[in-house]
């Protein structure tokens, strides 16, 4: 396993992430695929046993079942000063005006709702899952400093959203000497680029490490273009990012198969490879829910990409509209 810094911080992650929010309560949430706790905690165990030391996960998925899988899991295979554990807030937990959201009330309730749930006195990087467009941006800034202050959160990071918002958000913590988000876990895989025209740049430029979502869109480059699953099937967000299949994602999605079969490895690792070899990149946060899908997202690690290889799965890409900043 290789082993590089967020960012600027002094945080050592691994480069490949596990994303947890396939482990949950399949009845809580919106996730019927999501695994139990005591098939999930085989996955877990064996990311570690890997050399992942980066889990992410969600105070919404599947209603806090995921954060409290992963934290029981890790509670009793790992040191917790071994690990970086990674959640996030924003998403529905319970009715009512405040059950949501990015104020301050929010913040600070559902900080210590996640803690409870991991079983841990911290988390290194505490995320905003999206921008909350009704809450000013300074009022959730601020609360995420004085999580970090508390000790509570080591690092924050932010999520999908537009560069100059991002760019809007950098600039106030720094004229206010607040924590700063040192990470952007946003949407990029080989059928969605639209963050390189603005939003890499800039965390390049800032700093800021690079934990990418849906790095194989949602499986669709790792099986055949008609083929599905249970997940491309219920899943909201499959449905919504990657409706309307175009025929350059088809094309993508063949060349991908072909250079796998050239080189005798699965799909997965072409895909992931691609996405390894982007300077911008930090850690593509990698859903496994099954042994060989994780398998074959450390073995992407190995795997140098020609430019020829690189030209051939990037030529038939032509834009799309923005998917993933709601």
């Amino acid at each position: 396993m290789d082993y590089v810094r967020l960012g600027r911080s002094g945080l050592s992650v691994s480069r490949i992430a596990l994303g947890c929010m396939g482990f949950g309560d399949a009845t809580r949430g919106e996730r019927p695929w999501a695994l139990p706790e005591a098939e999930s905690r085989p996955v877990i165990k064996q990311a570690l046993d890997s050399g992942i030391n980066f889990f992410d996960t969600a105070n919404v998925y599947s209603l806090g079942t995921s954060e409290e899988y992963l934290g029981r899991a890790l509670k009793d295979f790992v040191r917790r000063e071994d690990v970086v554990i990674a959640t996030k807030v924003h998403g529905r937990m319970r009715p009512g005006p405040n059950g949501a959201g990015l104020s301050r009330k929010a913040i600070l309730h559902e900080i210590d709702a996640s803690l409870r749930r991991l079983g841990t006195d911290y988390v290194d990087l505490y995320q905003i899952h999206r921008l909350d467009h009704e809450i000013p941006i300074e009022e959730t800034l601020e609360a995420l400093n004085d999580v970090v202050r508390a000790g509570k959160a080591r690092y924050i990071g932010a999520s999908s959203m537009y560069a100059w918002q991002f760019a809007q958000a950098l600039a106030i913590s720094d004229r206010n000497g607040w924590a700063r988000f040192v990470s952007m876990q946003n949407h990029i895989n080989l059928i969605y680029r639209e963050e390189e025209r603005e939003m890499l740049p800039l965390c390049a430029r800032e700093g800021i490490g690079v934990i990418p979502w849906s790095p194989l869109a949602r499986g669709r480059l790792t099986r055949d273009w008609d083929e599905t699953s249970l997940r491309s099937e219920t899943d909201p967000a499959s449905q919504s990012f990657y409706l309307n299949p175009r025929e350059a994602d088809r094309q993508i999605v063949e060349r991908v198969a072909a250079i796998a079969a050239r080189r005798g490895v699965s799909r997965a690792q072409i895909a992931l490879a691609w996405l390894l070899s982007k300077p911008t990149i930090t850690a593509p946060i990698v859903g496994a829910t099954k042994l060989p899908f994780l398998a074959d997202a450390v073995a992407a690690l190995s795997i140098r990409l020609d430019s020829e290889d690189i030209a051939a799965l990037e030529e038939p890409y032509v834009p799309r509209p923005i998917a993933g900043h709601h």
